[in-house]
């Protein structure tokens, strides 16, 4: 067994009965860095969705489209400017894409489905319209591959690595994983930004914070615009996870919470309920949540520095980083 393999064994058996943090070198299949990174791997859907309307979806080239009564060859990702110089062409046309069918649709997750005809196609994007709030592709950050994984198997204490040669391998790696095995990614990893800067990938941590900076700053991440302390009173949510040194999500099975517009929050479960409250600001451009529970459980969640990593109509995610370890705290509907 060679040393590299040797050392992540003895890792992950010194730290089995704990699910790693951002800060640690293993993850599993569901820590927050993990599903991160199957949203980098995913398939590109967003450029062409002056032509599908779908961020879940992507037509295959080469295909053709008429705009305004010119045809339009798609043979690459370039092209998309061809569809969007014909559509600033003028005030007075109508700007209708109209594709030529059939056409292959490659979803988010690389499922490829042949599409016939228009009406085939309008119930699909339909279909996609039904789940507005589905945490899609992270835009903005580019993998230089190959990058090497180590894995641990606590069900039958195999270690292995693995080399990932691109987007698709990657995402089927995660998605494959299952509950007993343990990764750790083999560091420098080189990335290349939305600004097609090269960077250096040190850590899970590093890693995490990359992310967060294409979610923030690349527009591509950024199509629809929310404000949270508007969304946050909006309907009853519930804590899908909650790291604290390790996943204590099961505390809090359960429990609906409900942010008042009057900085309050209700607490509510089996029918016996917990008035707290909560307080929303920016903090050098960073949104925070502070709560304020006063019961021996529900103060757990009194972390002053739960820093707004990503949110949309039905899903809150924030983290909070420390020294050592980064504990996260989700909201869900």
């Amino acid at each position: 067994m060679s040393p590299i393999i040797l050392l992540f064994l003895l890792s992950c058996q010194n730290g089995m009965d704990e699910q790693d943090s951002s800060n640690q070198s293993t993850v599993t299949k569901n820590s927050p860095l993990t599903t991160y990174l199957q949203r980098v791997a995913m398939v590109p859907t967003v450029q062409d969705n002056m032509i599908d309307g779908s961020t879940y979806c992507t037509i295959k080239f080469p295909y053709t489209v008429t705009v305004n009564n010119e045809v339009i060859a798609i043979n690459s990702a370039a092209d998309y400017q061809k569809v969007v110089d014909n559509i600033n062409a003028s005030n007075t046309d109508d700007d209708i894409v109209k594709i030529t069918f059939p056409v292959t649709m490659v979803y988010y997750n690389y499922i490829q489905k042949l599409i016939p005809n228009q009406s085939d196609f309008n119930d699909l994007i339909a279909y996609w319209n039904l789940y507005p709030d589905l945490l899609s592709k992270i835009n903005g950050l580019n993998i230089n591959y190959p990058i090497t994984i180590n894995i641990y198997n606590s069900a039958n204490q195999i270690a292995s690595s693995t080399s990932i040669i691109s987007d698709q391998a990657f995402f089927n790696f995660i998605k494959n994983l299952n509950e007993s095995q343990y990764i750790s990614l083999q560091y420098p990893i080189s990335i290349v930004d939305y600004n097609y800067q090269t960077k250096l990938i040190s850590s899970n941590l590093d890693f995490e914070n990359a992310i967060k900076y294409a979610i923030d700053n690349c527009p591509e991440n950024n199509i629809a615009t929310l404000n949270f302390a508007s969304t946050i009173v909006n309907g009853t949510w519930k804590i899908p996870y909650f790291f604290d040194d390790s996943d204590k999500t099961s505390l809090f099975s359960g429990y609906s919470f409900v942010f008042k517009n009057d900085m309050s929050v209700v607490a509510t479960k089996d029918g016996t309920t917990e008035t707290g409250q909560w307080q929303t600001t920016a903090q050098y451009g960073v949104q925070e949540l502070k709560l304020n529970f006063s019961s021996a459980l529900l103060s757990k969640l009194n972390n002053n520095s739960w820093k707004l990593f990503e949110f949309n109509n039905s899903q809150i995610r924030l983290r909070n980083v420390a020294t050592n370890n980064t504990d996260y705290l989700y909201f869900e509907k």
